[in-house]
């Protein structure tokens, strides 16, 4: 999980740093031309490079051990963080480029140099791209071990720091394609209309991702269950212990990143006293937590009737 993590944190940090130094250079870009586009592709840059920050401290505090006041952690905070992140994304940068675009609208000025635009977009899609492949090949290999497809694991993952970067690079890349319409079809008819629709276009799209990122995070913060994967691979880990003949529950919530609790009803084998049972559960619920994605697990007794789970394996 150690390794994770760290890259995770290491996905973040390289985007951004090639957030921040696409921000500037789009903000430049966007005074000297003038263009609507650019202005909507400078906010959302910003936007991006405030919501990295945001995500650090996600991972940060999610990393927190347990102590006195919080018993299962901090795992959490990351949806918290990041669902700061994805307001901001909706707020900033989708709020600014619609705002903007629909100025140009009624407000229109021509736009000028711009070979600037189409050398900043180059370089900003080049860099956009080299975040995306970190936070691509990281979903990949999570995904591969679960059989999940890519964008399947980065709807499902419980980890919102990894999600929310590969979902603003991929509106990142494809509002650069956006923008150079726009600032083209500008160029080509003389009119600021397709600039400043393209502005709003932007707008719209981060707009839709930033609903998609805080909806995750919100079912995240109100008790996200377990993929049936990873309940199947919880079933046969109990179905390994020792003692341990059926299990009849299981409940399994994430607590952050790669975090659960589980709580399992098991049935024992043999017919102890009441105090050797306890005894079991606690040994049997201490070696569950030695798994690296188990914070806290809480075994009790199956009664007779209960109907068993089976794993899928």
């Amino acid at each position: 999980m150690a390794d994770s993590e760290q890259e995770s944190t290491l996905t973040v940090v390289l985007a951004f740093g090639a957030n921040l130094l696409i921000a500037i250079a789009k903000t430049v870009a966007a005074v000297v031309t003038g263009s609507a586009s650019m202005v909507a592709e400078a906010s959302h840059s910003w936007a991006d490079a405030g919501n990295e920050v945001l995500l650090l401290i996600a991972n940060r505090r999610a990393s927190v051990p347990p102590d006195d006041a919080h018993p299962l952690g901090y795992g959490r905070e990351s949806y918290v963080w990041s669902m700061f992140a994805a307001l901001g994304l909706f707020a900033l940068g989708a709020g600014v480029s619609i705002t903007h675009g629909i100025q140009e609208l009624f407000h229109a000025e021509p736009s000028s140099d711009f070979a600037v635009a189409y050398i900043v977009l180059g370089i900003a899609f080049l860099l956009e791209a080299v975040s995306f492949q970190q936070a691509y090949r990281q979903l990949r290999s999570e995904a591969a071990e679960i059989d999940r497809t890519v964008l399947e694991h980065a709807l499902h993952t419980s980890d919102p720091t990894v999600r929310a970067v590969f979902a603003e690079d991929a509106a990142a890349l494809i509002g650069l394609v956006i923008a150079f319409l726009g600032v083209l079809l500008h160029q080509l008819t003389g009119s600021p209309v397709p600039d400043a629709v393209g502005s709003i276009a932007v707008g719209v799209l981060l707009a839709v991702v930033a609903v998609l990122l805080i909806d995750r995070n919100r079912r995240f913060l109100v008790g996200e269950q377990a993929s049936p994967q990873l309940r199947s691979a919880a079933i046969t880990t109990l179905l390994g212990l020792p003692d341990v003949e059926r299990v009849t529950f299981l409940r399994m919530e994430f607590l952050g990143p790669r975090q659960v609790y589980l709580v399992a009803s098991v049935d024992l084998v043999g017919d102890f006293a009441e105090s050797h049972i306890a005894y079991t559960l606690r040994d049997l619920a201490a070696r569950l937590e030695e798994q690296d994605y188990v914070v806290k697990a809480i075994l009790s007794l199956s009664t007779a009737e209960e109907r068993s789970l089976e794993s899928a394996t």
